[in-house]
Protein backbone atom coordinates (compact mmCIF):
# COMPACT_ATOMS: atom_id res chain seq x y z
CA UNK A 1 0.00 0.00 0.00
CA UNK A 2 1.38 3.40 -1.00
CA UNK A 3 2.04 5.81 1.84
CA UNK A 4 -1.34 7.05 3.04
CA UNK A 5 -2.06 9.58 5.89
CA UNK A 6 -4.27 12.10 7.38
CA UNK A 7 -3.13 15.47 6.38
CA UNK A 8 -4.40 17.03 9.71
CA UNK A 9 -1.59 15.39 11.74
CA UNK A 10 0.94 17.85 13.85
CA UNK A 11 4.59 17.44 14.15
CA UNK A 12 4.35 18.00 18.07
CA UNK A 13 1.45 16.24 20.62
CA UNK A 14 1.11 15.92 24.10
CA UNK A 15 2.53 12.85 25.92
CA UNK A 16 3.96 11.89 29.35
CA UNK A 17 7.19 11.18 29.30
CA UNK A 18 10.24 10.43 31.96
CA UNK A 19 14.26 11.72 31.28
CA UNK A 20 15.42 9.53 34.03
CA UNK A 21 14.32 6.04 35.99
CA UNK A 22 12.86 6.45 39.09
CA UNK A 23 9.27 6.60 40.85
CA UNK A 24 6.43 7.69 38.34
CA UNK A 25 5.01 10.10 40.91
CA UNK A 26 8.36 11.52 40.54
CA UNK A 27 10.01 11.38 37.16
CA UNK A 28 6.53 10.92 34.91
CA UNK A 29 6.13 14.59 33.03
CA UNK A 30 3.10 15.65 30.94
CA UNK A 31 4.74 17.39 27.99
CA UNK A 32 3.01 19.19 24.82
CA UNK A 33 5.83 19.39 22.66
CA UNK A 34 7.28 15.98 22.44
CA UNK A 35 7.73 15.00 18.16
CA UNK A 36 5.24 12.97 16.43
CA UNK A 37 7.21 9.82 15.53
CA UNK A 38 8.20 8.82 11.89
CA UNK A 39 6.61 5.68 10.77
CA UNK A 40 8.80 2.81 9.29
CA UNK A 41 7.57 1.09 6.22
CA UNK A 42 6.10 -1.83 8.26
CA UNK A 43 4.20 0.70 10.68
CA UNK A 44 1.25 2.47 11.22
CA UNK A 45 1.05 5.56 13.00
CA UNK A 46 -1.95 5.15 15.52
CA UNK A 47 -4.29 8.70 16.73
CA UNK A 48 -4.66 7.09 20.55
CA UNK A 49 -8.06 7.03 21.68
CA UNK A 50 -7.34 5.05 25.25
CA UNK A 51 -4.29 3.32 26.43
CA UNK A 52 -4.21 0.94 29.44
CA UNK A 53 -1.35 0.13 32.33
CA UNK A 54 0.43 -2.72 32.85
CA UNK A 55 2.96 -3.32 35.24
CA UNK A 56 5.51 -3.64 33.44
CA UNK A 57 5.36 0.57 32.89
CA UNK A 58 6.06 1.07 36.02
CA UNK A 59 8.63 -1.31 36.40
CA UNK A 60 10.36 -0.36 33.59
CA UNK A 61 10.20 3.44 34.68
CA UNK A 62 11.89 1.96 37.89
CA UNK A 63 15.05 0.52 35.92
CA UNK A 64 13.75 -3.14 36.75
CA UNK A 65 14.15 -4.00 32.70
CA UNK A 66 17.86 -2.21 32.47
CA UNK A 67 18.81 -4.00 35.76
CA UNK A 68 18.88 -7.38 33.63
CA UNK A 69 21.21 -6.09 31.19
CA UNK A 70 21.83 -2.53 29.94
CA UNK A 71 20.99 -3.90 26.45
CA UNK A 72 17.22 -4.96 27.35
CA UNK A 73 16.06 -1.28 27.92
CA UNK A 74 15.97 1.55 25.58
CA UNK A 75 17.40 4.63 27.59
CA UNK A 76 15.30 6.95 28.52
CA UNK A 77 13.52 9.74 27.56
CA UNK A 78 10.50 7.38 27.22
CA UNK A 79 6.89 8.00 26.71
CA UNK A 80 5.63 4.41 28.56
CA UNK A 81 2.50 2.25 27.45
CA UNK A 82 2.39 -0.35 26.25
CA UNK A 83 -1.59 -1.03 24.98
CA UNK A 84 -3.25 0.70 22.93
CA UNK A 85 -6.54 1.44 21.29
CA UNK A 86 -6.92 4.00 18.21
CA UNK A 87 -7.50 4.65 14.78
CA UNK A 88 -4.56 4.39 11.55
CA UNK A 89 -4.26 7.67 10.90
CA UNK A 90 -0.88 6.99 8.37
CA UNK A 91 0.70 3.87 7.29
CA UNK A 92 4.09 3.04 5.80
CA UNK A 93 4.78 1.27 2.18
CA UNK A 94 4.66 -1.98 3.34
CA UNK A 95 1.91 -1.89 5.30
CA UNK A 96 -1.03 -4.69 3.94
CA UNK A 97 -3.50 -5.29 6.58
CA UNK A 98 -4.87 -1.94 7.77
CA UNK A 99 -5.49 1.31 5.90
CA UNK A 100 -6.19 4.68 7.14
CA UNK A 101 -9.45 5.16 9.18
CA UNK A 102 -9.11 1.50 10.46
CA UNK A 103 -9.64 1.27 14.48
CA UNK A 104 -7.19 -1.29 15.63
CA UNK A 105 -5.75 -2.56 19.23
CA UNK A 106 -2.55 -4.19 20.27
CA UNK A 107 0.90 -4.12 22.54
CA UNK A 108 3.21 -2.59 20.52
CA UNK A 109 6.07 -3.57 22.52
CA UNK A 110 6.63 -7.29 20.35
CA UNK A 111 9.16 -8.59 22.82
CA UNK A 112 7.84 -7.30 26.63
CA UNK A 113 11.68 -7.05 28.17
CA UNK A 114 13.37 -7.03 25.41
CA UNK A 115 13.85 -3.58 24.19
CA UNK A 116 10.88 -2.12 24.20
CA UNK A 117 10.00 1.39 22.11
CA UNK A 118 11.02 4.53 23.64
CA UNK A 119 7.84 6.21 21.99
CA UNK A 120 5.03 4.31 23.73
CA UNK A 121 0.96 4.09 23.78
CA UNK A 122 0.74 7.32 26.81
CA UNK A 123 0.40 10.21 23.71
CA UNK A 124 -1.94 11.33 21.42
CA UNK A 125 0.06 9.35 18.33
CA UNK A 126 1.99 6.38 18.19
CA UNK A 127 3.45 4.26 16.10
CA UNK A 128 3.63 -0.08 15.75
CA UNK A 129 4.35 -2.43 13.46
CA UNK A 130 1.68 -3.93 11.59
CA UNK A 131 1.78 -7.22 12.96
CA UNK A 132 1.35 -6.82 16.65
CA UNK A 133 -2.29 -4.74 15.83
CA UNK A 134 -5.23 -6.09 15.25
CA UNK A 135 -8.47 -4.64 14.21
CA UNK A 136 -10.61 -3.50 17.13
CA UNK A 137 -13.59 -6.20 17.87
CA UNK A 138 -17.04 -3.88 16.78
CA UNK A 139 -18.43 -4.75 20.24
CA UNK A 140 -15.55 -3.09 22.52
CA UNK A 141 -15.09 0.29 23.03
CA UNK A 142 -12.27 1.86 22.79
CA UNK A 143 -11.34 2.14 26.50
CA UNK A 144 -12.23 -1.86 26.96
CA UNK A 145 -10.32 -2.84 23.44
CA UNK A 146 -7.20 -1.33 24.91
CA UNK A 147 -7.80 -3.08 28.06
CA UNK A 148 -7.26 -6.56 26.30
CA UNK A 149 -3.87 -6.80 24.66
CA UNK A 150 -0.78 -7.60 26.73
CA UNK A 151 -2.88 -9.04 29.32
CA UNK A 152 -4.87 -11.13 26.95
CA UNK A 153 -2.36 -12.17 25.39
CA UNK A 154 -0.34 -13.12 28.30
CA UNK A 155 -3.13 -15.64 29.63
CA UNK A 156 -3.49 -17.18 25.92
CA UNK A 157 0.43 -17.54 25.28
CA UNK A 158 1.03 -18.66 28.41
CA UNK A 159 -1.79 -21.39 28.46
CA UNK A 160 0.36 -22.24 24.90
CA UNK A 161 3.44 -23.13 26.62
CA UNK A 162 2.16 -25.68 29.21
CA UNK A 163 0.71 -27.29 26.27
CA UNK A 164 -2.74 -26.98 28.23
CA UNK A 165 -5.71 -28.55 26.49
CA UNK A 166 -9.23 -28.94 26.86
CA UNK A 167 -10.78 -31.31 29.86
CA UNK A 168 -7.18 -30.53 32.01
CA UNK A 169 -7.61 -28.58 35.21
CA UNK A 170 -5.86 -25.00 36.35
CA UNK A 171 -5.27 -23.02 39.52
CA UNK A 172 -5.01 -19.61 38.92
CA UNK A 173 -2.86 -17.18 41.60
CA UNK A 174 -4.26 -14.05 41.26
CA UNK A 175 -7.55 -14.54 39.63
CA UNK A 176 -9.15 -10.59 40.25
CA UNK A 177 -5.79 -8.66 38.71
CA UNK A 178 -4.72 -7.81 35.05
CA UNK A 179 -4.08 -11.22 33.32
CA UNK A 180 -5.79 -13.60 36.30
CA UNK A 181 -9.31 -12.08 35.37
CA UNK A 182 -8.93 -13.03 31.19
CA UNK A 183 -6.90 -16.31 32.03
CA UNK A 184 -9.98 -17.37 34.01
CA UNK A 185 -12.35 -16.84 30.75
CA UNK A 186 -9.33 -18.19 28.24
CA UNK A 187 -8.99 -21.21 30.29
CA UNK A 188 -12.63 -22.22 30.85
CA UNK A 189 -14.06 -20.67 26.83
CA UNK A 190 -11.35 -20.90 24.94
CA UNK A 191 -9.40 -24.19 26.10
CA UNK A 192 -12.34 -26.07 27.80
CA UNK A 193 -11.11 -26.39 30.88
CA UNK A 194 -12.67 -29.40 33.19
CA UNK A 195 -11.78 -27.34 35.94
CA UNK A 196 -10.46 -23.57 36.90
CA UNK A 197 -9.66 -23.16 40.66
CA UNK A 198 -8.84 -19.10 41.08
CA UNK A 199 -7.31 -17.16 44.19
CA UNK A 200 -8.06 -13.74 45.22
CA UNK A 201 -9.00 -11.92 48.44
CA UNK A 202 -12.25 -11.76 50.65
CA UNK A 203 -14.34 -9.23 48.58
CA UNK A 204 -13.12 -10.45 45.44
CA UNK A 205 -14.41 -14.20 45.00
CA UNK A 206 -17.96 -13.53 43.76
CA UNK A 207 -16.16 -11.67 40.58
CA UNK A 208 -14.22 -14.34 39.75
CA UNK A 209 -16.87 -17.32 40.30
CA UNK A 210 -18.57 -14.52 37.60
CA UNK A 211 -16.28 -14.86 35.36
CA UNK A 212 -16.27 -18.76 35.23
CA UNK A 213 -14.21 -19.83 38.17
CA UNK A 214 -15.73 -23.14 39.72
CA UNK A 215 -13.36 -23.06 42.52
CA UNK A 216 -13.01 -19.47 44.50
CA UNK A 217 -10.19 -19.44 46.84
CA UNK A 218 -9.75 -16.74 49.58
CA UNK A 219 -6.20 -16.51 50.04
CA UNK A 220 -6.58 -14.46 53.52
CA UNK A 221 -8.11 -17.70 54.89
CA UNK A 222 -6.85 -20.58 52.88
CA UNK A 223 -3.37 -21.71 51.43
CA UNK A 224 -4.06 -23.11 47.62
CA UNK A 225 -0.56 -25.47 48.37
CA UNK A 226 -2.69 -27.25 51.21
CA UNK A 227 -5.61 -28.00 48.90
CA UNK A 228 -5.78 -32.04 48.72
CA UNK A 229 -6.63 -31.22 45.13
CA UNK A 230 -3.92 -31.30 42.73
CA UNK A 231 -3.66 -29.66 38.89
CA UNK A 232 -2.82 -30.34 35.46
CA UNK A 233 -1.35 -26.85 35.40
CA UNK A 234 -0.81 -23.81 38.07
CA UNK A 235 -0.49 -20.52 36.40
CA UNK A 236 0.87 -17.43 38.86
CA UNK A 237 0.32 -14.13 37.66
CA UNK A 238 1.81 -13.11 41.26
CA UNK A 239 5.10 -13.84 41.96
CA UNK A 240 7.21 -14.44 44.90
CA UNK A 241 5.95 -18.30 45.59
CA UNK A 242 7.94 -20.26 43.68
CA UNK A 243 8.21 -22.87 46.24
CA UNK A 244 4.89 -23.22 47.33
CA UNK A 245 3.93 -23.73 43.54
CA UNK A 246 5.31 -27.47 43.51
CA UNK A 247 2.59 -28.37 46.44
CA UNK A 248 -0.56 -27.59 44.15
CA UNK A 249 0.71 -29.40 40.90
CA UNK A 250 0.10 -32.68 39.22
CA UNK A 251 2.83 -35.48 38.88
CA UNK A 252 3.92 -33.87 35.24
CA UNK A 253 2.07 -30.99 34.95
CA UNK A 254 2.84 -27.89 34.47
CA UNK A 255 3.94 -24.73 36.55
CA UNK A 256 4.23 -21.14 34.71
CA UNK A 257 5.14 -17.48 36.50
CA UNK A 258 4.89 -14.23 34.90
CA UNK A 259 6.71 -12.75 37.51
CA UNK A 260 10.37 -13.72 37.58
CA UNK A 261 12.88 -15.20 39.37
CA UNK A 262 10.94 -18.66 38.53
CA UNK A 263 12.42 -21.98 40.56
CA UNK A 264 11.89 -25.16 38.93
CA UNK A 265 9.51 -26.73 38.40
CA UNK A 266 7.92 -23.16 37.65
CA UNK A 267 9.15 -21.49 34.33
CA UNK A 268 9.27 -17.69 33.68
CA UNK A 269 7.30 -16.63 30.46
CA UNK A 270 7.38 -13.29 29.43
CA UNK A 271 5.36 -12.82 26.01
CA UNK A 272 5.96 -12.17 22.04
CA UNK A 273 3.06 -9.71 21.54
CA UNK A 274 1.32 -11.19 18.05
CA UNK A 275 -1.88 -9.65 16.26
CA UNK A 276 -2.48 -13.14 15.25
CA UNK A 277 -3.32 -13.53 18.90
CA UNK A 278 -5.71 -11.21 18.98
CA UNK A 279 -7.55 -12.38 15.54
CA UNK A 280 -7.66 -15.73 17.10
CA UNK A 281 -9.40 -14.48 20.04
CA UNK A 282 -11.84 -12.17 18.03
CA UNK A 283 -14.65 -14.83 17.95
CA UNK A 284 -14.60 -15.53 21.82
CA UNK A 285 -14.72 -11.41 22.23
CA UNK A 286 -17.63 -10.82 20.13
CA UNK A 287 -19.73 -12.92 21.29
CA UNK A 288 -18.95 -11.98 24.84
CA UNK A 289 -17.43 -15.41 26.13
CA UNK A 290 -14.07 -13.56 26.96
CA UNK A 291 -15.37 -9.82 28.76
CA UNK A 292 -12.68 -7.07 29.49
CA UNK A 293 -12.47 -5.86 33.19
CA UNK A 294 -11.61 -2.62 33.63
CA UNK A 295 -11.31 -1.67 37.65
CA UNK A 296 -14.91 0.22 38.64
CA UNK A 297 -12.65 3.27 39.74
CA UNK A 298 -9.71 2.31 36.41
CA UNK A 299 -11.07 4.70 34.03
CA UNK A 300 -8.81 7.96 34.27
CA UNK A 301 -8.59 11.09 31.54
CA UNK A 302 -5.22 11.38 30.09
CA UNK A 303 -4.62 14.51 32.54
CA UNK A 304 -5.21 11.89 35.73
CA UNK A 305 -2.12 9.36 34.39
CA UNK A 306 -0.03 9.93 37.67
CA UNK A 307 -3.35 9.36 39.80
CA UNK A 308 -4.01 5.77 37.42
CA UNK A 309 -0.18 4.91 38.26
CA UNK A 310 -0.18 5.17 42.03
CA UNK A 311 -3.49 3.21 41.44
CA UNK A 312 -2.35 0.37 39.83
CA UNK A 313 0.67 0.65 41.85
CA UNK A 314 -1.44 -0.59 44.55
CA UNK A 315 -1.65 -3.65 43.32
CA UNK A 316 -5.49 -4.06 44.42
CA UNK A 317 -7.17 -2.98 40.91
CA UNK A 318 -9.35 -5.27 39.87
CA UNK A 319 -8.89 -6.42 36.13
CA UNK A 320 -7.49 -3.49 34.35
CA UNK A 321 -6.64 0.27 34.79
CA UNK A 322 -6.91 2.43 31.37
CA UNK A 323 -6.65 5.98 30.24
CA UNK A 324 -9.83 7.25 27.91
CA UNK A 325 -10.17 9.64 26.76
CA UNK A 326 -6.83 10.31 24.97
CA UNK A 327 -6.40 13.71 25.20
Amino acid sequence: MANASFDSIPSVQKAWIYHEYGKSAEVLKFDDNVPVPQVKEDQVLIKVVAAALNPIDFKRMLGYIKAIGPEFDSPPPTVPGYDVAGVVVKVGSQVKKFKVGDEVYGDINELAIQKPKKFGSLAEYTAAEERVLALKPKNLSFAEAASLPLAIETAYEGLERTGFSAGQSILVLGGAGGVGTLLIQVAKHVFSASKVAATASTGKLDLLRSLGADLAIDYTKENFEDLLEKFDVVYDAVGGQSEKLAKAVKEGGKVVTIVGPATPPAFFFAITSTGTTLEKLEPYLESGKVKPVIDPKGQFPFSKTLEAFAYLETSRAIGKVVLYPIP
